[in-house]
């Protein structure tokens, strides 16, 4: 018999996508906001005695989420083909959530620290079984498209969190913005309880029947059967060696190293580098905004130019704008060409990464994307623990602010050329 949950929801092939890209947006908006959130509190959080932090526990604190992001994308990696994505979706927003929650009550550096490292474990299960998530349940010509779509919520969430720092601080407590970032829980996981399981999951795991009611549902051509048992080595991390993979496989590490490195760095510490750089609080809140404004932008129409000239080529590009806007900022220009080269920049500095798991997702095989991605994101999550540091040494050097910039457009640089050095797709097809 065909399980409930298999089909859900309950309604037929546009409006059944709709809602899962629907869903889908809803989960990444809160990863978003949970991520943002810390480099927007940081200017308050230094200036709290009760938590005595001083800029390199902050940059410490800071790294401690892609910590739990490691960890949580290498359970991912090795437990999506034994659970299914909808069940690792559903635990790890929960997980996020409590962690939000802990840093909201914090009374130091030791449960704020905690907090922020369980709030990275529960992204690190979530994000990658997200963007593998929407490409299973996507045509294959529309699968950076909605990729990418799903992550313009990682965008919008993300925005959010420097437009209620504006509004909310100094004035009221910055406890208050964990509070909000627990609260919309409630909405995502009744949502993800609707969703179908991905049919490649239900292949694999012998349910046949199952895999061709949801693409049947979804309009989507029938999967091939896969075995039961996990298709890799070593947690899932052999298959992606072997094969033709390898070199794949290991320039995808080092362009979400780069990528995940400027995610965390540059969210990290972006409001504090443009006060350092002479704006006030409420301005760096603003040009941070109009950073996450141009990533739902560039996500959505770099998402839409990938599927029809490739994801290779609109990744590279994304880096190398990320490269040139850091370059022009360190010149510190006037206001409204910062507020400018910040909206292009976001395009760089996070578009490149989410555009990159959509480039991961399209081009290994579909017994091996959730795998891949889950891998990729885990090895790069070195990245987002090297980012804050980075950010946090280079601020507390004394050096001039034109150096905090010049840190990260090299890793920019360095992202562009292994996105570029990817290999044909011909060689990680099945």
């Amino acid at each position: 018999m065909t399980a409930p949950s298999a089909i859900r929801p309950t309604v037929r092939t546009a409006s059944a996508t709709t809602f899962m890209l629907v869903a889908a947006w809803v989960v990444a908006s809160l990863e978003g906001y949970d991520l943002a959130v810390y480099g927007v509190s940081v200017p308050a959080i230094l200036g709290d005695p009760s938590l005595g932090i001083d800029k390199a526990e902050a940059g410490t604190i800071g790294s401690l989420v892609g910590i739990g992001m490691l960890i949580g994308a290498a359970l991912a990696g090795s437990l999506v083909h034994r659970t299914g994505p909808r069940r690792l979706l559903l635990v790890g927003t929960g997980v996020f959530s409590l962690g939000m929650a802990v840093c909201a009550g914090a009374g130091g550096v030791p449960s704020f620290g905690t907090g922020r490292l369980v709030v990275g474990l529960g992204l690190g299960v979530v994000l990658p079984t997200i963007n593998a998530f929407v490409a299973d349940l996507s045509e294959p010509g529309r699968r950076s498209r909605n990729v990418a779509l799903i992550m313009s919520g990682y965008a919008a969430g993300a925005l959010l969190s420097p437009l209620l720092g504006t509004a909310l601080l100094p004035e009221v407590s910055y406890r208050w913005l964990y509070v909000i970032g627990v609260l919309p829980v409630f909405l995502a996981v009744p949502l993800v309880l609707r969703l179908p399981e991905s049919p490649f999951h239900l292949s694999r795991t012998g349910r046949a029947a199952e895999a061709r009611a949801v693409e049947e549902r979804l309009g989507l051509a029938p999967s091939e059967a896969e075995p039961a048992s996990d298709p890799g080595r070593w947690l899932g991390v052999g298959s992606l060696l072997t094969g033709g993979l390898a070199v794949s496989t290991v320039l995808f590490w080092a362009m979400s190293f780069c990528g995940l490195l400027l995610v965390f760095g540059i969210s990290t510490w972006l409001p504090s580098i443009m006060q350092a750089a002479g704006f006030s609080l409420g301005s760096a809140l603003l040009q941070t905004a109009a950073m996450w404004l141009g990533v739902g932008v560039g996500a959505v129409v770099g998402g839409r130019i990938a599927d029809a000239l490739g994801a290779k080529r609109v990744v590279v590009v994304a880096f190398l704008v990320g490269t040139v806007s850091l370059v022009a900022m360190s010149t510190r220009p006037p206001t409204p060409v910062m507020f400018v080269l910040m909206f292009v920049s976001g395009f760089g500095f996070i578009g490149s990464q989410i555009l990159g798991n959509a480039f991961i997702v399209t081009r290994y095989p579909d017994a091996l994307r959730g795998n891949g991605l889950a891998w990729a994101l885990s090895i790069g999550r070195f990245g987002a623990i090297v980012g804050p540091s980075l950010g946090a040494y280079v601020l507390g050097s004394g050096a001039s602010v034109e150096w905090a910039f010049y840190a990260f457009a090299v890793p920019a640089l360095v992202g562009a050329c292994a996105a570029g050095a990817v290999p044909r797709a011909r060689a990680v097809t099945a």
